[in-house]
């Protein structure tokens, strides 16, 4: 199997883990998040090890600073076939979104995503140009279990605004730093995405999506 067939369903992971987008509208969502938390995730593809990802968030419920990191390697015979390396940092206003700034490099390319809320919209600068989003502005903030709420997001590595739905899938046991706890499934659905989300007591403890070719990444704390 040539090397470039092998990686073609790996050019979704980059997307899966970077999704931070806009909810200019976010009705009969959750309560909001606890102000200051840390997660880091082991990232698994098909059940094996590819690197992680890390998010701090430091507040007062107010004000929130956010700074996400990841860092992806996928070896194919004896080679480092995909090399993925993503920073983003957020500001936040209550659950809007009052800066973002992004750095995303995909097997050398570099994307860079900057955004800055002005009067009553965000104004976005990413790879496909510029945009005015009117409005409150949420990214794909999975630690903010508001998100479940919303009805669009932007993703941070393209600055692409994409309609999304949620819907509940019930309770599950799921493994969160070696204890087996019970959480509620919820399934975030976009265009050409599927991505599944855990919280347990209102905490995001996972995450698992197909990739294109029928892989499965998934995020254990």
């Amino acid at each position: 199997m040539a090397t470039s067939t092998w990686l073609a369903p790996l050019r979704g992971i980059a997307v899966l883990a970077t999704l931070l987008v806009v909810a200019p509208t976010v009705a009969s969502s959750p309560a909001a998040p606890a102000a200051d938390g840390e997660w880091n995730f082991r990232v698994l593809l098909d059940g094996k090890e590819v690197g992680w990802h890390r998010y701090s968030v430091r507040g007062d419920g107010a004000a929130t600073e956010v700074e996400s990191r990841a860092q992806f390697d996928v070896r194919f015979l004896l080679l480092n076939a995909y090399s993925y390396r993503h920073t983003a940092r957020e500001r936040w206003r209550g659950a809007c979104l009052d800066q973002l700034e992004s750095r995303t490099e995909t097997n050398g390319r570099v994307e860079k995503v900057a955004a800055v809320a002005r009067d009553d919209a965000m104004m976005v600068a990413g790879p496909g140009g510029e945009a005015r989003l009117p409005g409150c502005v949420m990214s794909f903030a999975y630690w903010d279990p508001r998100i479940l709420g919303a009805t669009r997001l932007l993703n941070s590595q393209t600055g692409e605004l994409m309609p999304v739905s949620v819907a509940e899938r019930g309770t599950e046991r799921v493994n969160v730093a070696g204890r087996n706890v019970a959480a509620t499934r919820h399934r975030l659905s976009a265009p050409d995405l599927q991505i599944d989300l855990w919280y347990a007591d209102g905490r995001w403890v996972a995450l698992e999506a197909p990739t294109p070719g029928g892989r499965t990444l998934r995020y254990e704390l």
